[in-house]
């Protein structure tokens, strides 16, 4: 069996079993998300635990007592470029909680837009530092990781909107706008919060996320099935562990059957 073993526990979380359980936990009880049902797509954050943890227990606080069996993960590819989709081959993804079971994308959707990169996976954290909250909030679960190269997001909702079953949440990983001072932070996520809970695909370029990519892709999703979306919590560094004067934006948004 092929693992992957974790490139930044100790780092963007604890890599003590009992610390992060801990962490995990109280995140999850301070968590008061709105009554969401029929939840079918989340959009949490990715950065160290102490800035955007808070804000992504909101999205996983609406999968306790869920049961979904196929996660399937989106986000950027921080540290390589490549085009379309890239999948990792290993078997399972390791996290100080334990092993969670890992499949490709490919076997689901096919290879047209797909590559196999586990050496973009390697390094990255985007998708890592979800593990956690999954193995926390659910117990039996598949988890597809996919990072976003150059590609269309309409392309990609093309091919993942057919996967789409009652079994499977759609979980986007990103951040929103990167290292401006606090108000300039606040006005520019807003607008971009504002843009996808309307699913205006017209102005969907202007989203600011490193995410963006993943973010279109679940909007093409949700303006097709008809799903609705709603803001459960939106925070930047500044209001968690870091300073007003450069700040990262985090949000949490659910996806849901209305």
């Amino acid at each position: 069996m092929k693992t992957r073993y974790p490139s930044v526990a100790g780092a963007f979380y604890p890599d003590d079993e009992k610390e992060l359980r801990e962490m995990v936990d109280d995140f999850l009880k301070k968590a008061k998300p709105p009554n969401v049902k029929n939840l079918r797509a989340i959009i949490v954050p990715h950065a160290g635990y102490i800035y955007s943890g808070p804000i992504a227990a909101y999205g996983y606080k609406l999968l306790e007592k869920q049961r979904f069996k196929k996660i399937i993960g989106i986000g950027p590819s921080h540290y390589a470029a490549f085009v379309g989709l890239a999948e990792d081959d290993s078997d399972a993804w390791q996290t100080p909680l334990g092993l969670v079971k890992t499949e490709k994308i490919s076997t689901l959707i096919g290879a047209k837009i797909v590559s196999c990169f586990p050496q973009a996976h390697a390094p990255e954290h985007c998708l890592e530092v979800q593990l956690p909250f999954l193995q926390t909030v659910l117990r039996d679960f598949v988890f597809y990781p996919i990072l976003t190269g150059e590609i269309s997001p309409a392309l990609a909702a093309d091919a993942l909107e057919k996967i789409l079953d009652d079994e499977s949440l759609l979980l986007v990983s990103s951040d929103l706008s990167h290292y401006f001072p606090y108000d300039e932070a606040v006005r520019r996520d807003n607008a971009t919060n504002k843009i996808i809970s309307s699913l205006d695909m017209k102005n969907s370029e202007l989203i600011d996320a490193c995410g963006k990519t993943g973010i279109i892709t679940a909007m093409y999703i949700a303006k097709s099935k008809g799903w609705k979306v709603k803001l459960l919590d939106y925070r930047n560094s500044g209001d968690t562990a870091g300073p007003k004067s450069n700040v990262v934006g985090y949000s949490a948004i659910a996806f849901y059957e209305g």
